[in-house]
C-alpha cells in the first residue's frame, strides 16, 4: 500500500488533485482530453486491479481537465470477476492516501423507465444493494457500521445538476440497483426491481460508494444508459450492446463532467 502511494506521489510530480473519476464503459476517451497528463499503468501499481473486462484500459491518468486538476481511473475491478466485493478497497485507500476526498463514479446501466432511453444519463440519487454482498464483510472494527443516508453527496449531486443545466445536457435522476452479474437480469427480476423503486440496474458502483463512505470520501455517481432492461423490448441483452451503446451516453456525460471542472463546481 505505502509503496503504491509513494509511486503515485512521485509520478505526480507535485500535482495534488482532490477529485478522482472512475471511468465506466463509454467514457474511456475522456482521458485523451486531460492536459499535461501523467499516465501510470495499473501494472506499475501493485494494489490496483487487473480488470478482465473488455473496454476497461487499466491505467491511472492525472492532469488538468478544463483547467482543473483531476485524477482518472480508466478501469475498475467488478465483483463478478472474482466474487470479492472489496476488490476496489486497496485502490480507494490509496486515493485517500494521496489526498483525494471527492470520488466521482460512472457506469453503464440498464433503464427501467420507458422515458429514459439508451443514450441517456442518470444521476444516481440512491441505491439498492440487491447483490447481498458488501465490501465491508470481515472488517474487524466498528467503523464497518457506515451510515448510508446521504451516500451520494448532496453538494456533488448539485454540481452535476448545475453543469447539466449550464451545458444544456439532459440529465435524469433515479435509484440504481446493484445486481452481482455477470449474467444479465431476468424480466421477472426487472419487474421486482421496478416495484422496489429502482430506475436503473447495473453491476458496479455500489461497493465503491460503500467503501468511499467508509474511508471518509465524498461520492457522486452517474449511469450511462446502454439498453432497456430485460423484458422491456423483447430483445436479448448482451455485453456487445453495452459496448456499442455506451459511447452515445458517454458523450453526454463527458459534456457534464467537463462543465463541472470548467466551472469549478466541486470547489468548496
Amino acid at each position: 500500500m505505502n509503496r503504491t502511494i509513494a509511486t503515485i506521489t512521485e509520478r505526480l510530480e507535485g500535482r495534488a488533485p482532490r477529485a478522482a473519476l472512475v471511468l465506466g464503459s463509454g467514457l474511456g476517451a475522456l482521458v485523451d482530453e486531460v492536459v499535461d497528463a501523467v499516465r501510470i499503468p495499473y501494472a506499475d501499481l501493485p494494489v490496483f486491479p487487473k480488470s478482465g473486462v473488455t473496454g476497461h484500459a487499466g491505467e491511472l491518468v492525472a492532469g488538468d481537465l478544463e483547467g482543473s486538476p483531476i485524477l482518472m481511473l480508466a478501469g475498475r475491478s467488478h465483483y463478478y470477476e472474482h466474487g470479492n466485493a472489496a476488490a476496489m478497497r486497496p485502490v480507494l485507500e490509496v486515493l485517500a492516501g494521496i489526498g483525494i476526498d471527492q470520488l466521482l463514479l460512472t457506469n453503464a446501466a440498464g433503464s427501467l423507465d420507458a422515458e429514459m432511453a439508451p443514450g441517456s444519463v442518470m444521476l444516481i440519487t440512491d441505491h439498492i444493494n440487491f447483490s447481498g454482498a458488501n465490501p465491508l464483510f470481515g472488517e474487524p472494527t466498528d467503523r464497518r457500521f457506515v451510515g448510508m443516508t446521504e451516500a451520494y453527496d448532496p453538494a456533488m449531486r448539485a454540481a452535476f445538476e448545475a453543469a447539466a443545466k449550464a451545458s444544456g445536457t439532459p440529465l435524469h435522476k433515479g435509484v440504481y440497483m446493484w445486481f452481482s452479474g455477470p449474467s444479465f437480469e431476468t424480466p421477472a427480476e426487472i419487474r421486482m426491481a421496478r416495484v422496489f423503486g429502482a430506475n436503473a440496474v447495473g453491476m458496479s458502483t455500489v461497493p465503491e460508494v460503500i467503501l468511499a463512505r467508509f474511508l471518509g470520501l465524498r461520492a457522486a455517481a452517474c449511469s450511462v444508459v446502454t439498453n432497456y432492461a430485460a423484458g422491456m423490448t423483447g430483445n436479448e441483452l448482451s455485453h456487445q450492446e453495452t459496448k456499442e451503446m455506451a459511447p452515445l451516453g458517454g458523450q453526454r456525460l463527458a459534456t457534464i463532467l467537463k462543465r463541472i471542472f470548467a466551472d469549478r463546481l466541486l470547489d468548496d
